[in-house]
């Protein structure tokens, strides 16, 4: 018995320590030891590079990239929950010996559960690794909660606080990580995300700043194609395209979140959707393409498919009433009304149907603006993409024609990313 008491008394020691004394859970700890999955050459990275494009926007690659697999502890959405996080750390390595900056990087909205970024295959990560950790940055990029190794149940999509804890959460994982893999950092750090990323890498770096200026040197945020302005795009009368992912996976994400969104799903969605709908994002098999072709979620223009999906009294309430209980859940996800320390660039296309930057980006800086806020960019990337692009050089301009459905459909996940990468990494450039 005493030796049982004694061996709590230690463990309750060691347990504070590694706490700090904070109420913060040892939060960033390491719980798997970091693996190193594979070594990225710069001759793999350029030919890579040259036979996709990517390099005309990347330039060659400087340094060698190893990919670490990590598993951190994290914290979950409601108060109390302590849970854990997968991700990846990409280290520059051979030539590149200097103390590398680190690319905090939240990835784009995600359906695939079992994903990780930590798989040198993936075309995100290896995004990151030609633009990025090829040049000298090492980066670190969640997971988020939900997803590859997190036990936790489910995924808090764009809720704005745990997006912020999953990603600084990150950056302690990789500074724990860094002596094991060979990493030396210099201590700066930069936000930057894409798409939901864009959002999280917001919601992180606001975070940061007011929560824990002492501990991160944050020298910029780059925030790319993100919907800061959640509450606003709702209003919108027409849906975006991706609604049938894009606005189920948040309304049952809040709802787990708050619990006050709906009380009865079948008053929220149509059948047969209200039957599994609140379970089935991020999914264990199913991909974008595939969600639809099995008719798991309905197809068609983005209106037709909101339409068959959502029952229209909740949409037409979330449309127009200031009460209604997903424009509050919005509203206490936008990101508008903070003020960064560091230099913030927001990047986003015009032409983007996902994530449309007159409404999220323009009103961002608006926002910004109003206050007197001075240290904060944007970037349209545009008339780069329909360069690139469209043909001819131009936006297709026939809804009814391949080109559109092809020019529209690629132009948020594929097209822009790379464009408002470079514009970040010029912005980190400046600092680093």
């Amino acid at each position: 018995m005493t030796y049982f008491r004694l061996t709590c008394v230690a463990a309750a020691a060691v347990l504070l320590v590694a706490c700090g004394g904070s109420d913060d859970p040892a939060r960033g700890a390491l719980i798997d030891p970091p693996a190193t999955l594979t070594t990225l050459t710069v001759a793999q990275i350029d030919a890579a590079t040259a036979s996709s494009g990517l390099q005309a926007i990347s330039g060659k690659a400087k340094c060698d990239v190893k990919v670490v697999s990590l598993n951190y502890a994290t914290v979950g959405a409601k108060s109390g929950e302590n849970t854990n996080a997968s991700g990846v750390m990409l280290v520059p390595a051979g030539s590149c010996t200097t103390a590398a900056p680190l690319v905090a990087y939240a990835k784009g909205t995600d359906v695939q559960k079992p994903r990780t970024l930590a798989n040198p295959q993936d075309s995100e990560t290896f995004l990151l690794a030609a633009m990025y950790a090829a040049q000298g940055y090492a980066v670190v990029a969640t997971d988020y909660l939900g997803f590859a190794k997190s036990g936790y149940s489910y995924h808090p999509y764009l809720h704005a606080d745990s997006e912020a804890t999953s990603v600084i959460d990150s950056v302690r994982a990789a500074r724990n990580a860094a002596g094991t893999v060979g990493a030396t950092l210099s201590g700066k750090v930069m936000f930057t995300g894409y798409s939901q990323g864009g959002h999280s890498s917001m919601a992180a770096q606001r975070a940061a700043e007011r929560d824990y200026g002492n501990e991160f040197n944050v020298v910029a945020g780059a925030h790319l194609a993100g919907p800061y302005n959640l509450s606003g795009s709702l209003r919108i009368p027409d849906a975006i395209a991706g609604v049938q992912f894009f606005v189920p996976y948040l309304v049952t994400a809040w709802q787990k979140v708050y619990g006050n969104v709906y009380t009865d799903v079948k008053d929220v969605f149509k059948a047969p959707y209200s039957g599994y709908i609140e379970n089935l994002l991020p999914n264990p098999t199913l991909n974008y393409t595939t969600l639809v072709t099995t008719g798991t979620l309905p197809s068609g223009t983005p209106n037709q498919a909101r339409d068959a999906l959502f029952q229209s009294a909740f949409i037409t309430g979330s449309q127009t009433s200031t009460t209604h209980p997903l424009y509050l859940a919005a509203k206490k996800n936008d990101l508008l009304g903070w003020t960064p320390k560091a230099r913030v660039m927001l990047c986003g296309g015009a032409g983007d149907p996902t994530v449309p930057p007159a409404v999220h980006m323009a009103v961002m800086k608006a926002d910004f603006d109003s206050r007197g806020v001075t240290n904060v960019s944007t970037v349209d990337v545009d008339a780069a993409i329909q360069a690139t692009y469209g043909p001819g050089g131009k936006a297709p301009t026939d809804p009814t024609s391949a080109a559109f459905a092809t020019y529209y459909g690629s132009y948020h996940g594929t097209y822009e990313p790379p464009f408002c990468h470079a514009q970040a990494k010029a912005v980190f450039d400046t600092v680093k």
